[in-house]
């Protein structure tokens, strides 16, 4: 059986390419290339025929994983669940680890983005929470406190 060389990225499908890019980058995630993409590789890919897709690349400072947001030109997006809570079939969240929990929970609420529930916390390890950023995305927000 072949064996997974690395983790590569995300892609989670937007409407709004440039709000969704400015929350990640809200963050400090940093835009590492912008492009649209079609033709037979997109839509042999996706199977989607005559598609056209713009994408931005996010990548934390120092690199690794990142997350590749598309919003589709053609055709036209088929909404989510904006919405959707833990329990709904599907990609949930996209989690990072961050310096001061509280303080990004208040800058992303200054911003008009808010707790999905509250800030929890696992045995003396971990403070986590879930913010609900644009279009319905949950980012997991976690501070290591042990």
């Amino acid at each position: 059986m072949p064996a997974i060389k690395r983790f590569d990225h995300i892609g989670i499908t937007v409407a709004d390419l440039d709000a969704v890019t400015a929350f990640f980058v809200g963050l400090g995630l940093e835009v590492d290339g912008r492009m649209f993409v079609e033709g037979e590789f997109v839509d042999t890919v996706t199977g989607i025929p005559d598609s056209r897709t713009e994408i931005v690349g996010l990548r934390a400072p120092g690199g690794g994983t990142w997350i590749e947001l598309s919003s589709f030109v053609r055709p036209d997006h088929q909404p989510g669940s904006p919405t959707a809570m833990a329990n709904e079939l599907g990609l949930r969240n996209v989690s990072f680890e961050v310096d001061d929990l509280q303080a990004t929970v208040d800058q992303l609420s200054a911003d008009g983005y808010g707790l999905v529930g509250g800030i929890g916390q696992y045995e003396n390890a971990w403070l986590m929470a879930y913010v609900r950023g644009p279009e319905g995305i949950i980012v997991s927000l976690a501070e290591r406190i042990g």
